[in-house]
């Protein structure tokens, strides 16, 4: 879609970080989470590293049905496998956790996908402020995707923290 405000990998990563940082501290603090905040925030850091080879897919082409997520999952597989192996071999091992999911931290990747699912509604809420009518099919669907994830720690970052990216500058004070 046209955007007002264009987003790089770089951009889009460290919102992810931040954001998921501060859903592993809400989880913690409010909801009873054991989870390492500082380890969901590096790992978003590295989240869609893939995309520095594979490029930016649009969610809607990436999720139109099961065998096109799969399929670019394994693409996303096969671009980590690529970024793994130009490291130098004494730095691979690393590198490693950044690059592939490990089955025991599904509650840190779990966090980090919302996290992402809220980034991806943020940036439908700064189109619409800038009057970019072409996020607002986007952003009721994300927002559906929100509130079916029935995480605690989401749906408190959404009540206490999104309101705020709908207000100017001035607004903040």
């Amino acid at each position: 879609m046209r955007n007002t405000h264009p987003e790089n990998i770089q951009e889009h990563s460290l919102q992810v970080a931040m954001v998921a940082h501060g859903l592993a501290v809400i989880k913690n603090k409010k909801f009873g989470g054991q989870i390492n905040p500082d380890r969901v925030t590096t790992l978003a850091v590295f989240h869609d590293v893939s995309e520095v080879i594979t490029g930016d897919l649009a969610t809607p082409i990436k999720y139109f049905n099961p065998e096109i997520k799969k399929a670019f999952k394994d693409i996303e597989h096969i671009a980590n496998k690529r970024l793994y192996n130009m490291l130098p071999i004494e730095l691979q091992e690393a590198y490693y956790p950044y690059l592939f999911e490990d089955d025991g931290e599904r509650d840190v990747w779990k966090l980090i996908k919302a996290a992402d699912k809220i980034c991806a509604y943020l940036k439908c809420v700064e189109e619409l402020k800038a009057g970019n009518e072409e996020f607002t099919k986007a952003e009721k669907s994300i927002y559906a995707e929100i509130v079916s994830l029935s995480m605690p720690e989401v749906d408190y970052f959404m009540e206490i923290f999104v309101p705020s990216f709908t207000l100017t500058l001035d607004e903040l004070n």
